[in-house]
């Protein structure tokens, strides 16, 4: 059985990472496993980039980037995420089409896919979710309430009040639910909270919908290394106890509750002033606004995976404070190492972190909650020591290559055979 998997990138963001990984998991699992993307930099001979525009496919781009800069004047939503509208593809339907692969693995396809792209794709088709786009208008992620427009279909009368001007949104999702009528999707969701909005969805409702959790090598890269070893290479102190931070853009992005983080801090200072320090990455400074309670580290955006490997193992404590997300690799990798995590009971958190066994899961937002799971993990080493094996046990347990390329293999070879029946 050939599989090709479709994704934007193989290594740029958390979502390519992820789509990289399930690829490589399947290579390892002897499967005839290869990527389509736009962009590359692993030098995996599996993997196959760039874009195929033909003249008059470059002039339609033109055409609709143009079109989606005059319909978005005058639009305006106070929801700070990504929105894209899936007007822009690569021109690569005819050759995914008629490409040798039994089954086509989408992953995030912003801009090399068009919503009437997907459309078309004739192949059996497996849509592996890295947030909520698929099921919403053009919002990567939205609030997840029994409103939701994702739930009761967009339409004039439940636009959001923080939204003015042409509703893109609702136009975007109105394209999708036209222009995916006839299509088959079985979806993938790394988490069981996308998979509930997914289901749920008026888009999805119809839908097979699986969990199928992210993965890791855990045997030569994402595994623990020696705590005094891992500072010395990375020139951190050897005795403080270190907190670790991170996401793409660090602090500054809302959705990773950067201030949610700040103010559990300033609480874990007053009832432990400078025995801490704080790690930052994806992040090369603060802006000269911010203040923290802790000295910081920051470590800057981070591609090589076995710095954060020893940027993790140096850690005490990983701490995860978004206010929305769906299987963070942040918390997956930290725990392979055998770093204890931190995080809101929120999103995909849940199906990472068990509470009080593997690290510690807060009210969703309460700070002083937060905080005390930081101090919670910090004032016993013992405990310390064994939460540690425990999260490096779960993790080897649940995101393994070879559990996770067994489930995706399972669920391959069924929609292959559903797509062959009559």
């Amino acid at each position: 059985m050939k599989i090709l998997h479709v994704s934007y990138s193989d290594s740029d963001g958390g979502a390519a990472r992820a789509a990289y990984r399930i690829h490589r998991a399947l290579v390892e699992f002897g499967m005839d496993s290869r990527m389509r993307v736009l962009h590359s930099n692993t030098g995996d001979a599996r993997v196959t980039a760039g874009a195929r525009r033909p003249i008059t496919a470059r002039l339609i781009q033109k055409f609709h980037l143009r079109w989606l800069a005059y319909a978005r004047r005058g639009w305006h939503t106070d929801n700070p995420i990504l929105h894209t509208f899936g007007q822009v593809g690569a021109g690569l339907v005819d050759e995914l089409n008629a490409s040798d692969a039994d089954v086509l693995n989408l992953y995030w396809i912003s801009n090399m896919l068009s919503v009437r792209d997907i459309g078309r794709l004739k192949k059996p088709l497996i849509w592996r979710l890295s947030d909520m786009w698929a099921f919403c208008g053009g919002e990567h992620y939205t609030s997840d309430d029994k409103g939701a427009r994702f739930r009761q279909g967009y339409s004039t009368n439940n636009r959001p009040t923080f939204e003015r001007g042409p509703d893109l949104n609702r136009q975007t999702w109105e394209a999708k639910r036209r222009v995916w009528a006839h299509q088959h999707f079985t979806i993938v969701c790394p988490s069981r909270w996308l998979a509930d909005c997914a289901r749920q969805s008026a888009l999805f409702s119809d839908a097979a919908v699986h969990v199928i959790l992210n993965t890791l090598e855990m045997e030569h890269l994402w595994r623990p290394i020696p705590r005094e070893a891992a500072r010395v290479a990375l020139g951190l102190p050897p005795r403080k106890k270190l907190i670790m931070m991170g996401a793409a853009g660090g602090v500054s992005d809302p959705r990773k509750g950067g201030d949610l983080l700040r103010d559990a801090l300033a609480q874990v200072a007053l009832r432990q002033p400078g025995e801490a320090e704080l790690m930052i990455y994806g992040q090369s400074n603060s802006s000269s606004a911010d203040t923290w309670p802790y000295p910081v580290h920051w470590l800057g955006v981070v591609r090589d995976d076995r710095v954060l490997a020893l940027a993790y193992s140096a850690a005490d404590v990983m701490v995860v404070p978004s206010r929305q997300d769906n299987s963070p690799n942040t918390a997956v990798e930290a725990q392979a190492c055998g770093t204890p995590v931190v995080a809101f009971d929120i999103g995909g958190l849940p199906d990472i972190v068990t509470h009080r066994e593997t690290g510690w899961l807060a009210r969703a937002f309460d700070t002083a909650d937060l905080a005390e799971g930081v101090l919670w993990l910090l004032a016993d080493d013992a405990r310390h020591a064994a939460i540690a094996a425990a999260a490096r046990a779960q993790a080897v347990e649940r995101f393994a290559e070879s559990v996770v390329a067994a489930q995706y293999a399972t669920l391959y070879r069924d929609v292959l055979e559903r797509s062959l029946q009559p």
